[in-house]
Order: C-alpha cells, then structure tokens, then sequence
C-alpha cells in the first residue's frame, strides 16, 4: 500500500506529512532552516529517518526505501546509498484489503488494530560514513510521557481547522512544531493536536509525507530522539482525513527498541569488517 495511505489509515504513517499548523499562526514562525536539524534524512520520494550514527539512520519501517541497494537517502543536502535495509521482525506491511474496506466503509477501526500490532522500525545502513553531522543520540529512559517534544518534517501541511492542503505535494518547506506526550504503550507514544486556546504556542502534527520523521525532547541538556511520526487517528467527523483538531498522532517508541538497534548495528558493523 502506499505510504500516504498508510500514515492516512493511521488514520492516516504519517504516512505521517510535512507539519500541519494551528490555524491562528503564521506559517513563517513553524519554519525553518536545515542547520536547525541537519540529522533529518529524506526518504526516496517522501518520508524522513534519523541519523543515529555515521553509518546508519533509523526510520519507520513503511517509510524505509524496500529497494534498497541502489537507493539513497538525502542528508544536510548530500546523497548517501543504501548499503541495505533492516526491517524489525516485528513489522507487516499492511494488507492492502484493509485499506480498500476503509474507503468503502468510511471506517478505519481495522486498521488502527492492525497498525497497533506491528513494530514499525527499520535501519538503514550508508554505503558511507556522514561526516559533516552529529548524530542524534537515543533517548534510554521510560519518562517520556508528559514531555513536550518537537516534531520535524517537510510532508504536506495546512491547518487544524480545515486540515492537509487539497492536492498538497507531499514535500515541502522544513518546518518544527511542538506537543505534550500524553500517553504510550510498549510499541508506541501518542500526543493529540488541540484547538487553541488549549494548544501550544507552536502545536502541530505530522502530515501526510513524513512517515517516520523525528519526535525530540530535551534531556538532561541534550535533544535525544524519542520517536518517529508513524501513524494517526482521525477525529470522527474527518474519519479518513487527516490534519484536523482532535486527531491523534503515534509515534515508534524508540526507546522499547535500543536493545535491537544496538543489536543489528554491531552484528553488522562486524561482519563488515
């Protein structure tokens, strides 16, 4: 299936799409430049990862390139090959059935279900090492939950109170937005995109388009990654759109994954050598 159909299923993973704004701020002041996040790591075609290291990038599974060698993946402006591509055991790609009996019905609750049950992580190995950038380390702890956490990406955009942009590409202008963790569980973390005056000064969620981009907090001094923009609930009057107030956007829990991360990087950080 598609990727916009599967962040839209979510509802939507996100796909997950470039920030989707209040309605009530200027677009001007969710933008910005690619120095202020220069491990973002743009998927062939839409979608986002996260370099973690020299060598790798981590991203949501449905947003990974499935061709692998001879793909590339763009950060801070350069072009690095896939060497290969690790799908978590725990991933299934969604049955495009599910998607169709969605459309048909106008009732997305099966595939929320089958998106709740499914690991959607994956590493990307470079072919060549990133020099020029920091690395964003992981976040190891289990408070997450109540954090303000910034989320980044170039998807499609718009604003809660009419939602994506009608026919808007799904790459855009880089823009950060910010909101409250407010629950999670051993896969997931989840945060809710509320109305002002409720909202933050800057809240908003992912959109169509940014499929495994990052959800960062500050800890201890330091930005560390907490999650990737995976899928999305829909308010019920908007059961097959996404961008509206009321939505819920969930985000891989990274940190239920370290020791699998940490696993397949060295075992093939190894063998290469």
């Amino acid at each position: 299936m598609n990727r916009w159909l599967f962040l839209l299923f979510a509802a939507l993973p996100l796909a997950a799409g470039a920030v989707v704004i209040r309605d009530d701020v200027d677009d001007a002041r969710y933008q910005i430049e690619g120095s202020a996040f220069p491990a973002l790591a743009d998927m062939p075609g839409e979608g986002h990862g996260v370099l973690i290291d020299p060598r790798w990038v981590v991203t949501a599974a449905h947003a990974a390139p499935m061709e692998g060698m001879g793909a590339s993946v763009t950060i801070n402006g350069s072009a690095y090959g896939v060497e290969r591509v690790y799908l978590h055991p725990g991933y299934r790609s969604m049955p495009e059935a599910l998607g169709k009996e969605a459309l048909a019905t106008g009732n997305p609750a099966k595939i929320h279900a089958f998106l709740a049950e499914t690991d959607d992580i994956a590493l990307i190995r470079l072919q060549a090492p990133v020099n020029d950038v920091q690395p964003v380390p992981l976040y190891r702890g289990a408070a997450e939950v109540a954090q303000i956490a910034a989320l980044i990406g170039k998807g499609a955009t718009g604003n809660g109170a009419v939602g994506l942009v009608p026919g808007g590409p799904h790459r855009t202008t880089l823009r950060r937005a910010y909101n409250a963790i407010t629950g999670g569980n051993d896969r997931y973390l989840w945060y809710r995109f509320d109305p002002p005056p409720q909202g933050l000064p800057l809240e908003g969620v992912l959109g169509n388009g940014d499929s495994g981009g990052p959800l960062v907090i500050k800890n201890q001094g330091t930005s560390q990654l907490v999650g990737l923009g995976s899928w999305i609930t829909a308010v019920p009057e908007h059961a097959l759109e996404a961008g509206f107030y009321g939505q819920v956007v969930y985000n891989v829990r990274v940190s239920r994954y370290i020791d699998w991360i940490e696993s397949v990087m060295r075992t093939s950080d190894d063998a290469s050598r």
